[in-house]
This record gives C-alpha cells, sequence and structure tokens, in this order.
C-alpha cells in the first residue's frame, strides 16, 4: 500500500470520514518527516548540563561503537565507557530483520538470565522497550532489542539489532542497569554544540517538565483542559490505546468521581530524534482506585509549534509514593486543622464556611446553609474563647482524608466541654473541605 492510502485509509477507519488533502498533509508532517530524517543521515545525540536529566543514564554511540554511563551529580560526567558491538546494517532500525539498531530514547525493562543462548547472549540480557510509543508511530517494526553479553570477544556491527558487550563488562555494569534506567541510543554521541543549542535545549526540558506538572494538575481538576495535552490522531497511532476511548473512559471518571489526586514528583527529561520523552514517580488517589507508579510522556510538536503527547508508557509498582503521600497529606491535615481552628476561634464567618463542603453533614446539620444558620445563631450570643486542638491522627478516608483529635472548647458565657473532634475531608481542587464533623464529650 501506498504511504498516502495508508494514511487515507487509516483516517477513514478512526472517523468515518476522509480528511481534507490539506488536513492529511500536515498529518504526515508531524508525524513521518522526523523519522525519515532520522533514517537519512543518522540522529546525533547532544547531551549536555541540562535541567531535569536523570541521575544515571546510558548512551551508545553507534558510530564509535561505545556504550558510555553518565552521571548527574553536578556536574554530568562519564562514569564508566565499555566497548559494544551493534546491528551489522548501518542506520536507524526501520523493519523487522534489517539488522539495524534502533535510535531514540529507551528504557531498561527487564533482566534475564535463564534459557539464552550463552554464544550469542552470554547468558544475561536486559531488554529495551523498543518499539517505544514514537517507533510505533513512525511505523517501526520488530521487537527484542538488548543490551545483553557475548559468549565470544566482541567484534564491530556483529548483532542483528541487539548492543551487546563483552561478559567481563556486562558483568561490572549489569548490576547498575536496574528497571526503567534510560537508554540512549544514537548514531553519534556529542557534547551539547553551539550556545543557542544548548539554550534550546534547556529552555525545553523546563517547559517540558513544566507541562507535564499541568498535565496532572488537569488530571486532577478533572477539567477538558486535560484532552487538549494530547495529539489524538497520533496517541492512537503509538500504540497507546484509541484516543476516542481513552477520552470517553476519562470524561466518564471525571463526572463520576467526587475526587481526584494526581501527584507527580521527580519530573525528568530527555531529547530524542525529532521527541522529547518526560517521565516521573506518580501517585494517583480517587474514591475508587490507589496507584503508583512511573508515567512516561511522549512529546512531539504540532504544526503550531505546539508539544503535545503523542504517546505514552505506565509501569505500576511501588516507587516510594505511598509513604511520601502520607506524609504530604498528614501536613495538609495539620494546615486545614490550623486554619479551621483560627477562624473558628475568631468567629470568622467567611473563612469558617470556606472549610465546609457544599454537601457537609455536622451533628445534626445537613450542608453549607443549615451549618452558616446555626454558627450565626450561636456566635451572636455567645463567641468562641478557647479551642484547643491536640494529637491530630490523619489517616485515610474513602471520602479523603479522616483526623481525629481531642478538643478542648470555652464561649463568652462560660460554657466548656472536652472531647474527641473528627474529621472527614475532601479534596477539592488545591484545598480542602470538610463533608463530616462529629464530636463526643469524653
Amino acid at each position: 500500500m501506498r504511504l498516502s492510502a495508508y494514511h487515507s485509509a487509516t483516517h477513514t477507519y478512526m472517523t468515518g470520514t476522509r480528511r481534507p488533502l490539506a488536513s492529511l498533509l500536515i498529518f504526515l508532517t508531524f508525524c513521518i518527516l522526523p523519522a525519515a530524517h532520522a533514517h537519512a543521515g543518522g540522529w546525533n545525540a547532544a547531551i549536555g548540563e541540562l535541567p531535569h536529566l536523570p541521575p544515571r543514564f546510558v548512551a551508545v554511540d553507534k558510530s564509535r561503537q561505545t556504550l558510555f554511563l553518565y552521571r548527574h551529580s553536578s556536574p554530568l560526567e562519564v562514569s564508566a565507557t565499555y566497548t559494544c558491538t551493534t546491528g551489522q546494517a548501518t542506520g536507524d532500525k526501520q523493519v523487522e530483520g534489517d539488522l539495524r539498531t534502533p535510535e531514540g530514547v529507551y528504557f531498561v525493562e527487564h533482566r534475564i538470565d535463564k534459557g539464552l543462548d550463552w554464544d550469542l547472549y552470554g547468558g544475561i540480557a536486559y531488554t529495551l522497550n523498543y518499539p517505544n510509543p514514537v517507533d510505533a508511530l513512525r511505523r517501526k517494526t520488530g521487537f527484542g532489542i538488548w543490551i545483553h553479553g557475548r559468549g565470544h570477544e566482541i567484534t564491530p556491527r556483529e548483532t542483528q539489532g541487539c548492543i551487546a558487550l563483552n561478559m567481563a563488562d556486562i558483568e561490572v555494569l549489569g548490576p547498575g542497569l536496574e528497571r526503567g534506567l534510560p537508554v540512549i541510543v544514537a548514531q553519534g554521541v556529542n557534547a551539547t554544540g553551539a550556545q543557542p543549542e544548548a539554550e534550546r535545549g534547556a529552555a525545553t526540558a523546563r517547559l517540558l517538565a513544566q507541562r507535564s506538572q499541568q498535565w496532572a494538575a488537569a488530571w486532577q481538576a478533572r477539567s477538558d483542559d486535560f484532552f487538549d495535552f494530547y495529539a489524538p490522531e497520533q496517541y492512537t497511532l503509538s500504540g497507546s490505546g484509541r484516543f476516542n476511548a481513552f477520552r470517553q473512559q476519562k470524561e466518564r471518571l471525571f463526572r463520576h468521581l467526587d475526587w481526584i489526586q494526581t501527584i507527580v514528583r521527580d519530573v525528568q527529561a530527555l531529547e530524542g530524534p525529532g521527541y522529547w520523552v518526560t517521565w516521573f514517580r506518580q501517585y494517583y488517589r480517587a474514591p475508587n482506585l490507589t496507584t503508583e507508579g512511573i508515567r512516561r510522556l511522549y512529546w512531539l510538536q504540532d504544526p503550531q509549534g505546539a508539544w503535545r503527547v503523542a504517546g505514552m508508557e505506565w509501569r505500576p509498582g511501588a516507587v516510594g509514593m505511598k509513604q511520601e503521600y502520607m506524609d504530604f497529606v498528614r501536613g495538609e491535615g495539620e494546615k486545614f486543622v490550623s486554619r479551621w481552628r483560627t477562624a473558628w476561634l475568631n468567629a470568622d464567618m467567611e473563612k469558617y464556611m470556606e472549610c465546609y463542603a457544599r454537601d457537609a453533614v455536622q451533628g445534626g446539620r445537613s450542608g453549607i446553609a443549615d451549618i452558616r444558620s446555626q454558627k450565626a445563631a450561636l456566635w451572636s450570643q455567645k463567641k468562641p474563647r478557647r479551642v484547643i486542638l491536640d494529637d491530630i491522627n490523619v489517616s485515610l478516608h474513602h471520602d479523603g482524608l479522616k483526623l481525629t483529635m481531642t478538643q478542648r472548647y470555652a464561649d463568652s458565657s462560660g460554657y466548656s466541654d472536652e472531647g474527641v473532634k473528627t474529621l472527614v475531608l475532601r479534596p477539592e481542587g488545591e484545598s480542602w473541605r470538610i463533608v463530616r464533623e462529629d464530636w463526643r464529650q469524653d
């Protein structure tokens, strides 16, 4: 099938209608030309002191048949260098069986140390996530691109597309090839060039790290703006899933879930051939689900120059976010109690009511209007004189957070009591609101 016919058929399948020629040409430029350019001359990766670099990563220079291990601890430095061998054919991998090593940004996925041919693999291999979403978008095929050992002394360009090292070297490097370690594979690996190039890379890294945080904030806000971060057609073709189905599922969740929290930490960024990838630790919590793991976003520029997500990868697993989240919400809960207590003690109606959800329940009162009315009547007769809250315990609750504390209260009439106060808080945007308040006297 000719290229134009292929894309015409794809557009008809996805939308049910044929696209105008101008739209099709824009789509082809967006999706295909970066890959063709990289294949024609090979991609040279410029590596320098940029913002949001990972602390460790590997870079493979195919022209020099050399693997570099980088550490970024101010400054960026090459901590080890190894001779390697790559595919028998030159250029960027395009199709299965072309004997080329792909060029791009990849990540270590798994370690294999059983059932491998000794001469070919030396008994140990580390798999990479080829094809990544941009590779799939560019219609590259093939699989099984690994970093592995060799049962004999390596010679230049002898693999079927993998990256192979001598056994003595893979035994040293291997323990550091942890799951998620970034691996840059390029025709050449060079230091960042002229100042304008370095400034451009730094500006793009900062922008995409910021865009990654904004993407998470829009998701948390259950906003339609969330979908504007994506390039729908490219997302579908990248193998990340059908964008229309993805959007419909998210819109259903946005309607039915009372709240979503999406917390992003340690955003990192690297440039590939015609794209960037950002990745980060992500903690997601909603009434129906709690997950943590590594999220990767693959960014392409649209014809107007805006960066959009063309593909995603999600690797669930323990990444230390559960304890971080508990530390975070414990601090949030304590700050909330301090703000609520101050408003209560000062009989500041507006700030006090800002702490409650519209459907809040407080003792026998239901709804924010009922709570306001009762407090207005009470405070017109007697003002709070003492509100002491101690021993605050914060725990998770299906509505958000549960806060339990001891309370000592006194008002201007001389009345006082002591007991246990329980607050249930629900996230609302960047804030929290009380949805239920209970008190029992000791």
